[in-house]
This record gives structure tokens, C-alpha cells and sequence, in this order.
């Protein structure tokens, strides 16, 4: 059967599409209520995200949007080091999409968010002209355990930032299904509650935590040293990368630091602590593959001047050429998006 403009009508349809399909996969005691709101119980701190889906193909290697949507959602909350609890979500239906199609997405959905710990109690579902399309939009919330600080201004020069894992995973099983390129590159997409978990049961002190999506890593570490003031200083040789996806990155000219993942993330730690930080991640799932790649430090004045460009220490990066057999470094303006070399 196929979505018409009558499963959003309010009438018949659209009550039949809750019950075979939202209804039979969300189903939980707060929805099933059906009031015009969820009433919730939260204690303490709270983290609340929000965040917009939408992909080509809706169903690709290692995932689909109904898991990405919430392995995304979750993420955010994590990194503020909350629990996550709650989550929304609304759905913008396009004509003619497929309900076969729309019931495996909801129900990937409904699995990934009971492995993630998380319930559905609210949602919305509208129906609009086009050609099958689907867009998903979600809301979190988790509780944050009292004398959680977890933050980007949290960064310190000294500190070390450790990445979960392999990039450009996502990024590049996108690409290829929409190039139709043959290969075996599956997304990362996975929600990371043990990482997190890991860490503080550890008893890291964990300053920042962000998770490494839209825009790579490169975009991420600018946010970070622009919120600390701190200079991030990169070992690309250290920056994991599975050699499959470091091919496809050669063939097309992309870079692994700006390419997107769904999957992995960033934890900065103080220096002392990080050993036990890096073990933390590698005894799970999702960080078994965890590496140092980045430290942070303090920009001194002189340093920057022999660059002649942008004093502001906060929109640079001190990075190597991508060619592994070049020594020469380079200072990278996230303002000018543009590398300037050091002197070998």
C-alpha cells in the first residue's frame, strides 16, 4: 500500500496507519494513553536535543533513517553526559512512499530505541505531495546525575582527546550507494550509551564529550577550541581510519577529518587520566577501535605571528599534509578555509 494525501487526513486512514504501524511498534504506556501531551517524571538537570533526519537512500549498509534518527538524538544527550529517557518524534510523509518501506523504518526505530534505553512518548505524523520521500524529526531528553560538568568551555590546555574510533564510515556508505559504487563499507550508526557508561564508571573526569557527525572532526575540534580558547593540536598518523574507506577518500579527493559519521566521538580528558580513559572505550563495543589522536595546549603569541594571519588562536589547527610522506605541518584558518605551511 502507499501513503496518500488520506493518511493524513485525520479520518479512517490515518487512524489505521497509527494502529498498524505506529501504534504497534511504539506502544508503551505513556503513549498509549493518546493525550494531547505527554506528562513525564524527570529529577534534576535536564538535557533536551533536537534534530532534523533526512537521507538518501532511506535504507543503506549498517542502517536507516528510523535508527539514525535515534542513535543521533541519543548521542547529543550523551555527550552532555545525561541518561537518556524520553524521545519525540514527527514525521513528514510523502505521497506515495511505500507503507511496507515505512513499517520497517518504524520498527528499526522502535528496536534501536529500546537497545538505547530510551522510550517514544510523543509523536506526530503529516502527509505531503511528492514522490515517497520520508523525513523524520526527533526530541530527547535524559537526566543529567548531579556533578555531571560536561562541556566544550571545559577543555584545558594539557588535556588529551581521545576519538572512538574509525571515520568517514557513514559519510562514505552514503556516497556510495548514491554513486552506486560496489563496495563493502558499512555505516557506523550506533548509539553510544556503553562508551559513555564506560567513561564515567571509570571515574574519568571527563571535560568535553561530543559526538563526530556533520562536518568531521575537523568541524568539531574548531567548536571546541573556539569554546575553550584552546589550541587542538592533530597526529593525523594517529587519526584511525579503515583503509577501505582511506581509498574511497583517495579516489574522490575527500578528507576523513570532514567527512561524517554517526558513530563515533571525541572525549577530551585531563593528560594523567588518560590511560584509563583510553582503556575505558576500548573495553566496549563501540570504542574498541579508540585511539589518542589529539592534545590541546596553550597558543603561544609567537607561534602565531610566524604565520602571518589570524592572531586568534581559537580558529586554528595545527595539522600535517594528507600525504603520509610529507613532513611539512600547516595552520589551518577555519576562517579563511584555508592552510598556510610552517616552515619544515
Amino acid at each position: 500500500m502507499k501513503i496518500t494525501m488520506a493518511h493524513g487526513s485525520g479520518g479512517k486512514s490515518s487512524a489505521q496507519l497509527m494502529s498498524d504501524i505506529f501504534g504497534k511498534y511504539f506502544k508503551n504506556q505513556i503513549l498509549d494513553k493518546m493525550e494531547d501531551a505527554a506528562v513525564l517524571e524527570v529529577s534534576g538537570k535536564i538535557a533536551c536535543s533536537t534534530d532534523s533526519f533526512v537521507v538518501t537512500p532511506l535504507i543503506f549498509k549498517g542502517g536507516d533513517i528510523g535508527k539514525l534518527c535515534v542513535c543521533g538524538t541519543v548521542n547529543d544527550l550523551l555527550m552532555m553526559g545525561a541518561v537518556p529517557k524520553y524521545i519525540t518524534c514527527g514525521f513528514i510523509l510523502e505521497e506515495g512512499l511505500d507503507t511496507e518501506l515505512l513499517e520497517k523504518i518504524v520498527a528499526s526505530m522502535a528496536e534501536q530505541a529500546e537497545e538505547a534505553g530510551v522510550i517514544v512518548v510523543a509523536g506526530d505524523t503529516k502527509v505531503i505531495e511528492g514522490n515517497g520521500g520520508l523525513y523524520i524529526n526527533t526530541t530527547g531528553i535524559g537526566e543529567i546525575p548531579a556533578g555531571r560538568d560536561v562541556s566544550s568551555r571545559n577543555c584545558r590546555p594539557g588535556d588529551v582527546v581521545i576519538v572512538s574510533g574509525n571515520l568517514g564510515d557513514h559519510h562514505a556508505c552514503i556516497l556510495s550507494h548514491r554513486m552506486e559504487i560496489e563496495n563493502d563499507i558499512k555505516s557506523d550508526c550506533a548509539a553510544l550509551n556503553d562508551i559513555t557508561a564506560s567513561l564515567f564508571d571509570s571515574g574519568i573526569d571527563v571535560k568535553t564529550m561530543r559526538d563526530v557527525t556533520r562536518g568531521g572532526l575537523g568541524t568539531v575540534l574548531n567548536e571546541i577550541a573556539d569554546s575553550s580558547g584552546c589550541m587542538i593540536e592533530l597526529d593525523e598518523e594517529s587519526i584511525p581510519v579503515l583503509d577501505e574507506v582511506r581509498g574511497f577518500t583517495e579516489i574522490l579527493g575527500l578528507d576523513p577529518l570532514y567527512m561524517g559519521n554517526e558513530g563515533k566521538m571525541i572525549a577530551v580528558v585531563p593528560g594523567d587520566e588518560a590511560e584509563r580513559a583510553l582503556e575505558a572505550m576500548r573495553n566496549t563495543v563501540h570504542g574498541k577501535d579508540a585511539q589518542y589522536s589529539l592534545s590541546t595546549s596553550p597558543a603561544p603569541a609567537a607561534l602565531f605571528r610566524s604565520f602571518h594571519h589570524h592572531p586568534l588562536n581559537r580558529y586554528r589547527s595545527d595539522i600535517r599534509c594528507s600525504r603520509r610522506s610529507c613532513k611539512r605541518r600547516y595552520s589551518y584558518c577555519f576562517l579563511c578555509n584555508k592552510s598556510f605551511p610552517q616552515p619544515v
